[in-house]
């Protein structure tokens, strides 16, 4: 566990896609009509989305480092976005735990003043990662309902050594965890026991327990890694958990499959719709990923996991 010294979360900026855009997030600053934004290809679209969102957290201000990452192949989409920007970068990779890794790593090195101010970034792109990662859409092979829907968003957040109402408290990184699943479309179990792992480990190294906390928020589990998290921690470590909920289960209300997935899904959830709930104050965001591989499921490997954990707390 790491703790954090004088580190607060001071800007945001969030960018949805045309589905996203029917899903109540009021706080969001672009809504997209469309999947393509104005290019010729859907990757095109991904890195505009990304950069509309950095060019508004930098403005004339260069942070002391950006760090990013989103699904796509050597983490193009934010590679592309950094190359003329000028600042320092390092881009990073825990699937739809990239954001909590973002924030650690951030966070420790303002608290350490390596920094006084720095850039986390991610995204995705629905058409983007169906044709990386399973089928291209146009081909129309159906998912099954135990499938989670990769959103259409791009996120950032701008951290600093300057007082805000967001705190950054401590963090803790997880270990990879092997979910023995080898279902590509059951994410949400993939990433169930990761999420139970991590938890357990933060809980011990902060001498805390469930109800310290006024909500415990995962993603992105959807319905089905929900089920399989709050009976692994029943069964086996006697934990009844009441106050968690869960980012990919909140976004869509009327998607057939398990909920929402994508590395932008957790942080658009909390500040578009945790921050409005007054009653969340002492906030553990629990990101979760299930670190896919194409090549590796094409061999018949199971899908490893990995959660990494960050305490927040909501002043005033």
């Amino acid at each position: 566990m790491l703790k954090f010294k004088d580190v607060y979360i001071n800007d945001y900026f969030t960018l949805v896609g045309p589905l996203e855009k029917e899903c109540d997030l009021k706080n969001a600053n672009v809504f997209l009509n469309d999947y393509y934004y104005g290019e010729s290809t859907i990757e095109k679209a991904e890195i505009k989305m990304q950069r509309t969102v950095l060019n508004q957290l930098i403005k004339n201000n260069k942070p002391g480092i950006v760090i990013g990452g989103e699904l796509s192949n050597q983490l193009g989409t934010t590679n592309m976005n950094l190359a003329d920007q000028g600042v320092p970068y390092m881009g990073i990779y825990s699937a739809c735990a990239t954001s909590s890794q973002g924030i650690i790593m951030i966070a420790n090195m303002i608290s350490s003043k390596a920094i006084k101010d720095g850039i986390f970034i991610t995204s995705s792109h629905n058409l983007v990662a169906e044709k990386q990662l399973r089928f291209p859409v146009e081909y129309g092979a159906p998912k099954p309902i135990r499938s989670t829907f990769t959103a259409t968003v791009a996120i950032g957040m701008k951290l600093s050594n300057k007082p805000s109402k967001i705190k950054v408290i401590n963090g803790t990184i997880g270990a990879v965890v092997d979910s023995a699943v080898k279902d590509v479309h059951n994410v949400g179990a993939v990433m169930a026991p990761s999420a139970v792992d991590t938890l357990l480990r933060h809980l011990k190294s902060t001498n805390t327990n469930l109800n310290d906390y006024d909500l415990i928020l995962t993603g992105d589990l959807g319905k089905v890694g929900t089920t399989i998290f709050k009976k692994l921690l029943t069964k086996y470590h006697k934990l009844q958990i009441d106050n968690h909920l869960d980012a990919g289960c909140l976004l869509y209300k009327n998607l057939e499959y398990s909920g929402a997935s994508g590395p932008a899904v957790l942080p658009l959830i909390f500040f578009n719709k945790i921050l409005a709930n007054k009653k969340y104050k002492k906030i553990l965001y629990l990101a979760t990923g299930a670190l896919y591989s194409p090549l590796l499921v094409f061999q018949k490997n199971p899908l490893p996991a990995v959660t990494h954990a960050v305490t927040l707390e909501v002043i005033g």
